[in-house]
C-alpha cells in the first residue's frame, strides 16, 4: 500500500521448442515486464532463426489490413472478444480469407468513400453560394470575358475603403453588391493584364472570393437549385452503398472479429519472440515480475516445459532503482488519486507511493475549501453520473468520476461544519464555525493545516532517504534532515517569541543556525559523504555567492510553502462570498422572491457548482503538487508494462 510492488528480477533460458508456449504463459498472466535479452547475451545465434521477424511482420501487415476492412464496415475493434489461442494464426489462410473479403468490400467502400468527398464537395460550393444568393449575376460570366477579370466575395467592412485605397493606380471598379456591416459582398473587376496585381491586393484585404467550378452556370440562386438535387441524388447513393456495406458487415462481422483477435495475439507474441535473446537451441527471456505473483507464474511455466531453467533475483529498494519498472497497488477506490499522482510523475521503485496519501489530503483540501452541502452533494451527483456514463463523447472523463463523487462527500462534510446549503448560511446549524463571519480563525486553521502537512511530507522525505540508504541527500538534501530541522527550528523561533511555547527561543535559534549552515553549504558535505573530488565545483569565489543565495533561496520556499495554504481559508471566504452576490443579484431582479428570483438562485448555484469547482479542484491540485510533493517525491519510475495480448486500457 505504501510502496509500489515489490518486484524481482527473472530469467528464463527456454528450449527452442518451447519458446511460443511459455510466451504464451507469459502474456496470459500478464505479470512479466520484458526486458531486452537480444543485447544482454553473449554468442547469440540469430542465423539459425530468422523466421520469427519476418513472422512478425507479416501478422503487423495483416492486423493493418483487418483495421481498414473494420473500418470500412464500421465494426466496432472494441467487440473483439480475447479468447486463449493454442497456436498462431495460419498466415497464408489469412491473407487468402482477407482477399476474399476485401473482394466483396472493395466496391461499396469506394462508392461510399466517392459518394462522401462528392457531398462534402457539393455541398462546400453551396455554402459559398448560399452568401451570394440574392445576387442576380451570372455566375459563368465571371470567367469568360477575354478581357476583363472579376472576383465576387466577401470581405471585412473595414478593409473596402483600404482594398481602394491599395488600387488607386490601377484601373479597376469595386461594387458593393449587398451591404452588411461586418461581411459585404463585393465585386471586384478591373482588366486581365492587372490580374496579378488584383489578386495581391485582394489577398491583402482579406477577400474571400467565390470559387467554383467551371461547369457551373445560371444565377447563385439557379446553381443552388442545381446543387440541391446533386446532393439529393448523391445521398441516395450513399445510403445505397451504407446498405450494402452493413449487409457485408453482418455477413463477415464474426469472421473478422475472430481473425483481428488471433493476428493480434499472433503479432504480440511474435514481436516479443524477436526481442528474446537467441542461442543456438534455446531462448533467454529476461525481465520483471511482482514478487508476490512469482510462484504461480513459476509453477505454470515448469508444468508447461519441464527443460526450462529460470532464475530469480529479489530486488532491494535501496540504492539507485530507475531502472526496475515500477508497478503501483491497484484499487478501484483509490484508482483516481493514482491518475492525480502518475500525472504529476511516476514514484521510483525506493520511495514512497503518495497515492493512499493524496487520497486523504486531497479530498480534504477540496471540502476545506468548497464547503457547502447542497454544492457537493450536486458534485457528487455529477461524479456519478459520469462514472457510469455511456456517452461516448464523456467516456474520457468517466475515470474522474470516482474522484468528484469523493470531493463531492468530502465538501457535503464541510458544509455540515460551515453550515451552508446552496450559499444559505442561516438554514443549518455551523457545527463548527462560518467562514464569513469567521474570517481570521479559518485562515489561521488553514496556515496551521499547512504547517502539518508540509512536516509529514518532510517526514516521508526522511523516510525515502532510510529506505533508498542515500545518506548524503537524507543529511544535507533539501527533502532530508537538515532542511525538516532548519523548518521545524524557525516555526518553533517564532512561537517561541510570541509567546505561545515555553521553550527559550534561543534553542530554536542555534538549531537553525546550524541547520542553515548545513544547507548552505550542502553541495560540498553532500560530495564529502559520497566520497566525490574536488569538494567545490566552479571555484571558491563563484560558491562564496552561491552558498548564501542557497539558504535565502531555502527560507523563502519554506515561507511561501506554508502561507500558500492560506488560499484554502480564502477559498472557503469567497465561496460565501459568491453565494452571496448570486442572492444579492437575484433580490434586484427580483425583489419579491417569485419565480424570477428562484431562477437566478438556481442558474448561480449551478454557476457556483460549475467554475469554482473546478477552480478550486485547480487550486487542491497546485497544494498537492507543488508545496506538498516537493518535500519527499522525487518521481522518474518506469512504468510497469506487463507483456499481454489485451491492451493496456484492457488489461
Amino acid at each position: 500500500m505504501f510502496f509500489p510492488k515489490a518486484m524481482s528480477e527473472i530469467e528464463l533460458v527456454v528450449p527452442a521448442k518451447d519458446v511460443l508456449t511459455v510466451t504464451r504463459i507469459l502474456s496470459g498472466h500478464r505479470v512479466f515486464h520484458q526486458v531486452d535479452g537480444a543485447a544482454a547475451v553473449a554468442g547469440q545465434d540469430h542465423a539459425s532463426e530468422a523466421t520469427w521477424p519476418d513472422r512478425a511482420t507479416s501478422y503487423a501487415v495483416l492486423e493493418r489490413r483487418i483495421q481498414v476492412l473494420m473500418q470500412s464496415l464500421r465494426l466496432d475493434d472494441a467487440s473483439v472478444e480475447a479468447v486463449e489461442i493454442q497456436d498462431l494464426a495460419d498466415s497464408a489462410a489469412s491473407h487468402a480469407l482477407l482477399d476474399q473479403v476485401e473482394k466483396d468490400v472493395k466496391a461499396a467502400a469506394e462508392q461510399a468513400a466517392n459518394a462522401t468527398r462528392d457531398l462534402e464537395r457539393l455541398r462546400s460550393h453551396r455554402q459559398q453560394l448560399e452568401t451570394v444568393a440574392d445576387i442576380d449575376l451570372n455566375v459563368s460570366a465571371l470567367r469568360q470575358s477575354r478581357f476583363l477579370f472579376s472576383m465576387l466575395g466577401m470581405m471585412p467592412a473595414a478593409n473596402v475603403e483600404r482594398l481602394q485605397t491599395s488600387l488607386a493606380r490601377v484601373p479597376h471598379l469595386v461594387l458593393t453588391m449587398r451591404d452588411d456591416a461586418h461581411k459585404p459582398i463585393v465585386w471586384m473587376a478591373g482588366t486581365q493584364s492587372k490580374r496579378d496585381v488584383l489578386e495581391r491586393a485582394a489577398r491583402s484585404a482579406y477577400f474571400e472570393a467565390l470559387s467554383l467550378p467551371v461547369e457551373y452556370d445560371g444565377t447563385p440562386r439557379e446553381v443552388i437549385g442545381w446543387l440541391d438535387r446533386a446532393i439529393a441524388d448523391t445521398e441516395g447513393q450513399l445510403e445505397t452503398a451504407e446498405r450494402s456495406l452493413g449487409a457485408l458487415s453482418h455477413k463477415h462481422a464474426d469472421q473478422l472479429l475472430q481473425l483481428a483477435w488471433e493476428i493480434h495475439a499472433s503479432r504480440t507474441l511474435t514481436d516479443a519472440i524477436v526481442r528474446f535473446g537467441r542461442l543456438r537451441h534455446t531462448y533467454v527471456m529476461v525481465g520483471w515480475v511482482p514478487t508476490d505473483a512469482l510462484p504461480d507464474l513459476i509453477r505454470k511455466i515448469r508444468q508447461a516445459s519441464k527443460e526450462t531453467m529460470l532464475e530469480t533475483v529479489p530486488t532491494s529498494r535501496a540504492g539507485d532503482r530507475k531502472h526496475v519498472p515500477v508497478a503501483l497497488q491497484s484499487s478501484k477506490l483509490l484508482r483516481p488519486f493514482q491518475m492525480l499522482v502518475t500525472t504529476y510523475a511516476r514514484p521510483r521503485y525506493g520511495e514512497v507511493d503518495p497515492t493512499w496519501l493524496i487520497a486523504l489530503t486531497f479530498p480534504l483540501l477540496f471540502g476545506a475549501m468548497f464547503g457547502d452541502v447542497g454544492h457537493g452533494l450536486l458534485l457528487a451527483a455529477l461524479g456519478i453520473l459520469l462514472s457510469s456514463t455511456r456517452v461516448k463523447a464523456l467516456r474520457s472523463l468517466a475515470s474522474l468520476g470516482g474522484l468528484i463523487t469523493i470531493c463531492g462527500l468530502v465538501a457535503a462534510v464541510f458544509g455540515f461544519l460551515y453550515g451552508s446549503i446552496f450559499g444559505f448560511e442561516h438554514v443549518l446549524h455551523a457545527v463548527w464555525l462560518q467562514p464569513g463571519e469567521d474570517p481570521l480563525t479559518i485562515l489561521i486553521v488553514a496556515i496551521g493545516g499547512g504547517v502539518v502537512l508540509l512536516s509529514i511530507g518532510f517526514l516521508i522525505g526522511i523516510y525515502n532517504g532510510i529506505v533508498a540508504r542515500d545518506w548524503a541527500h537524507l543529511l544535507f538534501g533539501h527533502g532530508g534532515i537538515s532542511a525538516a530541522v532548519l523548518y521545524w527550528s524557525l516555526l518553533g523561533l517564532a512561537a517561541s517569541s510570541a509567546g505561545l511555547l515555553p521553550v527559550p527561543a534561543r534553542l530554536f535559534g542555534i538549531l537553525a543556525v546550524l541547520a542553515g549552515l548545513a544547507i548552505m553549504f550542502s553541495g560540498i558535505l553532500i560530495r564529502l559523504v559520497e566520497g566525490d573530488r574536488p569538494l567545490v565545483e566552479g571555484g571558491m569565489g563563484t560558491y562564496a555567492i552561491q552558498a548564501p543565495m542557497e539558504l535565502f533561496e531555502t527560507v523563502i520556499s519554506f515561507l511561501s510553502n506554508s502561507l500558500s495554504y492560506v488560499r484554502v481559508g480564502a477559498f472557503a471566504i469567497a465561496h460565501v462570498v459568491l453565494s452571496s452576490v448570486v442572492f444579492l443579484l437575484a433580490e434586484l431582479v427580483s425583489p419579491g422572491h417569485g419565480i424570477g428570483y428562484w431562477s437566478i438562485v438556481a442558474i448561480g448555484n449551478i454557476g457556483i457548482v460549475i467554475y469554482e469547482g473546478l477552480i478550486v479542484g485547480i487550486q487542491a491540485m497546485r497544494l498537492s503538487y507543488y508545496e506538498f510533493f516537493s518535500k519527499f517525491f522525487t518521481g522518474g519510475g518506469m512504468r510497469f508494462e506487463p507483456l499481454t495480448l489485451l491492451s493496456q486500457k484492457d488489461a
